[in-house]
Protein backbone atom coordinates (compact mmCIF):
# COMPACT_ATOMS: atom_id res chain seq x y z
CA UNK A 1 0.00 0.00 0.00
CA UNK A 2 1.30 3.27 -0.81
CA UNK A 3 3.01 5.38 2.09
CA UNK A 4 0.55 7.95 2.19
CA UNK A 5 -2.20 5.65 2.53
CA UNK A 6 -1.40 3.29 4.69
CA UNK A 7 0.06 6.48 7.47
CA UNK A 8 -3.30 7.97 7.02
CA UNK A 9 -5.27 4.72 8.14
CA UNK A 10 -2.52 3.69 10.53
CA UNK A 11 -3.11 7.38 12.12
CA UNK A 12 -7.05 6.59 12.16
CA UNK A 13 -6.64 3.19 13.71
CA UNK A 14 -4.10 4.45 16.60
CA UNK A 15 -6.68 7.46 17.31
CA UNK A 16 -9.92 5.01 17.18
CA UNK A 17 -7.97 2.40 19.76
CA UNK A 18 -7.05 5.75 22.19
CA UNK A 19 -10.23 6.87 21.58
CA UNK A 20 -12.07 4.10 22.22
CA UNK A 21 -9.70 3.12 25.28
CA UNK A 22 -10.33 6.27 27.24
CA UNK A 23 -13.98 6.11 26.22
CA UNK A 24 -14.29 2.63 27.93
CA UNK A 25 -12.24 2.95 31.18
CA UNK A 26 -13.49 5.95 32.08
CA UNK A 27 -17.44 4.45 32.74
CA UNK A 28 -15.58 2.18 35.46
CA UNK A 29 -12.33 3.56 36.62
CA UNK A 30 -12.35 7.33 38.60
CA UNK A 31 -8.62 7.39 38.22
CA UNK A 32 -8.98 7.10 34.49
CA UNK A 33 -7.71 9.80 32.55
CA UNK A 34 -10.26 12.77 31.77
CA UNK A 35 -8.63 13.98 28.31
CA UNK A 36 -12.36 14.30 26.51
CA UNK A 37 -12.50 16.98 29.53
CA UNK A 38 -9.45 18.76 28.71
CA UNK A 39 -10.58 19.13 25.33
CA UNK A 40 -13.38 20.29 25.82
CA UNK A 41 -12.08 23.19 28.18
CA UNK A 42 -9.62 24.00 25.19
CA UNK A 43 -12.21 23.92 22.61
CA UNK A 44 -14.68 26.14 24.64
CA UNK A 45 -11.64 28.57 25.42
CA UNK A 46 -10.82 28.62 21.89
CA UNK A 47 -13.96 29.27 20.49
CA UNK A 48 -14.48 31.93 22.92
CA UNK A 49 -11.34 33.50 21.83
CA UNK A 50 -11.97 33.57 18.28
CA UNK A 51 -16.05 35.41 19.49
CA UNK A 52 -17.70 32.31 19.21
CA UNK A 53 -19.92 30.94 21.46
CA UNK A 54 -19.02 27.53 22.39
CA UNK A 55 -21.86 24.79 23.05
CA UNK A 56 -22.05 22.78 25.86
CA UNK A 57 -23.64 19.15 26.79
CA UNK A 58 -23.45 16.73 23.74
CA UNK A 59 -22.57 19.14 20.97
CA UNK A 60 -19.51 20.25 22.93
CA UNK A 61 -18.19 16.59 23.56
CA UNK A 62 -18.96 15.53 19.61
CA UNK A 63 -17.19 18.87 18.35
CA UNK A 64 -14.54 18.09 20.47
CA UNK A 65 -14.17 14.66 19.79
CA UNK A 66 -14.23 15.16 16.05
CA UNK A 67 -11.66 18.08 16.63
CA UNK A 68 -9.68 15.16 18.90
CA UNK A 69 -9.75 12.38 16.25
CA UNK A 70 -8.91 14.52 13.35
CA UNK A 71 -5.76 16.27 15.35
CA UNK A 72 -4.24 12.87 17.13
CA UNK A 73 -4.79 11.03 13.47
CA UNK A 74 -2.62 13.68 11.55
CA UNK A 75 -0.21 13.17 14.62
CA UNK A 76 -0.13 9.48 14.50
CA UNK A 77 0.46 9.70 10.85
CA UNK A 78 3.53 11.40 10.72
CA UNK A 79 4.80 7.96 12.59
CA UNK A 80 4.97 6.38 8.50
CA UNK A 81 7.60 8.52 8.06
CA UNK A 82 9.99 6.06 9.07
CA UNK A 83 11.27 2.45 7.70
CA UNK A 84 8.97 -0.66 8.01
CA UNK A 85 10.62 -2.43 10.68
CA UNK A 86 10.80 0.28 12.67
CA UNK A 87 7.19 1.51 12.53
CA UNK A 88 5.99 0.08 15.75
CA UNK A 89 8.94 1.37 18.12
CA UNK A 90 8.43 4.48 16.32
CA UNK A 91 4.85 4.36 17.02
CA UNK A 92 5.32 3.60 20.82
CA UNK A 93 7.38 6.56 21.39
CA UNK A 94 5.48 9.30 19.39
CA UNK A 95 2.96 7.75 21.83
CA UNK A 96 5.09 8.12 24.94
CA UNK A 97 5.72 11.94 23.78
CA UNK A 98 1.77 13.09 22.99
CA UNK A 99 1.31 11.37 27.01
CA UNK A 100 3.89 13.20 28.60
CA UNK A 101 2.88 16.26 26.23
CA UNK A 102 -0.52 15.64 27.78
CA UNK A 103 0.76 15.97 31.17
CA UNK A 104 3.22 18.50 31.38
CA UNK A 105 1.95 21.16 28.84
CA UNK A 106 -1.89 21.15 29.68
CA UNK A 107 -1.37 23.79 32.71
CA UNK A 108 1.01 25.87 30.97
CA UNK A 109 -1.29 26.31 28.20
CA UNK A 110 -3.92 28.00 30.60
CA UNK A 111 -5.93 24.43 31.23
CA UNK A 112 -6.70 22.26 33.84
CA UNK A 113 -4.58 19.64 34.03
CA UNK A 114 -6.56 17.99 36.95
CA UNK A 115 -8.13 15.34 34.37
CA UNK A 116 -5.37 13.93 33.32
CA UNK A 117 -2.84 14.15 36.65
CA UNK A 118 -5.31 13.61 39.33
CA UNK A 119 -3.54 10.76 40.70
CA UNK A 120 -0.82 8.75 40.10
CA UNK A 121 -2.63 6.13 38.39
CA UNK A 122 -4.08 8.67 36.01
CA UNK A 123 -0.86 10.08 35.56
CA UNK A 124 0.67 6.60 34.04
CA UNK A 125 -2.63 5.33 32.16
CA UNK A 126 -2.65 9.01 30.34
CA UNK A 127 1.36 8.08 28.97
CA UNK A 128 0.07 4.38 28.78
CA UNK A 129 -2.81 5.20 26.76
CA UNK A 130 -1.06 7.51 24.34
CA UNK A 131 1.78 4.89 24.00
CA UNK A 132 -0.77 2.40 23.04
CA UNK A 133 -1.96 4.23 20.30
CA UNK A 134 1.36 4.83 18.63
CA UNK A 135 2.01 1.72 18.72
CA UNK A 136 -1.63 1.03 17.13
CA UNK A 137 -0.51 3.48 14.68
CA UNK A 138 2.58 2.18 14.15
CA UNK A 139 1.45 -1.51 13.78
CA UNK A 140 -1.17 -0.99 11.55
CA UNK A 141 0.87 0.83 8.74
CA UNK A 142 3.46 -2.12 9.15
CA UNK A 143 1.31 -4.67 8.22
CA UNK A 144 -0.30 -1.90 5.44
CA UNK A 145 2.98 -1.84 3.52
CA UNK A 146 3.52 -5.60 3.47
Amino acid sequence: MKRLASSIIGGIAGTVALNILHQAVKKFDHDAPRVDLVGEEAMTKGLEKAGIAAPTGDKLFMITMAADLISNAAYYSMIGTGKRKQLPYIGAITGLVAGVGALTLTKPVGLNDEPVTRTVKTKILTVAWYTFGGLVAGSVIKVLRK
